[in-house]
């Protein structure tokens, strides 16, 4: 293999810039195919906790993502009727946990905006649809849907859960639908009538309640003027009627799941002009990472439910891994590099897969050390580190 090899990273999202970034920091030949025509600015909020803003540094966007978003004061977990704190985690100030980085609320699209910049413009393709890969003896070929190929030496899928590139190395298998939907928003502060307490706060239903009909409504400020508002529920929904896509969601259908729950959440439910419902899906763990010249990182691996607000964490940290394990072995062992990416990683993961899943994060007295307080600039490779208890 040459000495700089060709990389393909197939999609643009939150796990292949990062990749691209760390790689193109090393001199590495790098490409970027992206399935969409251009960007847009996607409307959804995203958690930026310390383990993810240690990585912002790294790539150099750290005090510019602080300049957009806001660091919330602590994140507020409160019951559903009373408006009893039932644990509030302090993540700013004397009182605050030291993570060597902060933790940030934001507009997804103005991460992504943001993240973009640390490549050059020429190193994404639009519009390339994959469709296939051939193995060949020192390369991998790329075919397109608009009739391109490309050829490169290396090819990481970082194309989310409905990644073209796990179908092919595993085999066509559609997501599981968790049976629960979240309703999203996003909207301006000033149309809600009555105070917002909290920079972040998550409403819970009743622990009593069985755990297919937990539901949860989260309520965060994107911007460091606590201008916008973002809401994202989770809730049961037997009836979805198929496919991976978004529907409008019905405001008073929405209100009504909620209905009981304290006013401080209805008068921000009320307030809400609009709002879309999203089918939450994940998968089950995959019998391999790799194949060949070929490595999956982030949701085209290990898909999420929300309910950490880690999945563009995992991405990110998938990513620095996956480089370092490169940069350890060099290019000529890629079986090598994989597996050790694979070992650093699933651990960890799968953890946070289950937490996930489990959705009782925060919701009562919590030490987030194991999710905060990892580094994946500086974890040692192959060390199953930064899981639960561990």
């Amino acid at each position: 293999m040459a000495k700089s090899p060709r990389i393909a990273i197939i999609g643009a999202g939150l796990g292949g810039i990062p990749a691209a970034a760390m790689l193109q920091a090393r001199e590495q030949n790098v490409t970027i195919y992206e399935q969409a025509p251009e960007f847009t600015r996607l409307g959804a909020g995203i958690n930026l906790g310390p383990n993810i803003m240690k990585i912002m540094r790294e790539i150099g966007i750290e005090e510019k993502l602080r300049h957009i978003g806001i660091e919330p004061e602590s994140w507020a977990s409160r019951e559903w009727n009373t408006g009893k704190m039932q644990f509030e985690f302090v993540m700013k100030g004397a009182l605050g946990r030291d993570y060597g980085a902060p933790y940030l609320t934001i507009h997804r699209g103005d991460f992504h905006a943001v993240l973009v910049e640390t490549i050059p413009p020429e190193t994404i393709q639009f519009g390339k649809r994959l469709i296939g890969m051939d193995e060949k003896e020192t390369f991998v070929e790329l075919s397109f849907d608009d009739g391109t190929k490309a050829e490169a030496e290396v090819v990481i899928g970082a194309d989310g859960i409905n990644s073209m590139v796990r179908d092919i190395l595993l085999g066509p298998e559609e997501p599981t639908y968790t049976g629960f939907v979240a309703h999203r928003s996003i909207f301006p502060r000033a149309l809600i009538k009555a105070p917002v307490l909290h920079d972040f706060t998550k409403w819970w239903s009743d622990d009593s309640h069985e755990a297919d009909d937990d539901r949860h409504m989260i309520v965060y400020y994107l911007d460091r003027s606590r201008e916008e508002i973002y809401i994202v529920s989770g809730v049961p929904d037997h009836n979805w009627p198929g496919g991976t896509s978004y529907v409008e969601a019905d405001l008073d259908e929405m209100i009504s799941v909620f209905d009981g729950f304290h006013d401080d959440l209805m008068q921000v439910l009320y307030a809400c002009p609009s709002a879309t419902k999203w089918p939450l899906f994940d998968r089950k763990p995959l019998p391999l990472w790799s194949e060949g010249r070929v490595v999956l990182l982030g949701d085209a691996c290990h898909p999420m439910k929300p309910h950490l607000g880690q999945g563009a964490a995992m991405a990110a940290e998938d990513a620095v891994i996956l480089v370092r394990c490169l940069e350890h072995y060099g290019y000529e062992d890629l079986t090598s590099a994989f597996a050790l990416y694979e070992t650093s990683r699933k651990a960890r993961t799968s953890d946070v897969q289950v937490h996930s899943y489990n959705n009782q994060w925060m919701r009562h007295e919590t030490n987030p050390d194991w999710v905060f307080g990892y580094d994946a600039i500086n974890q040692e490779l192959g060390i199953e580190a930064g899981v639960a208890g561990g």
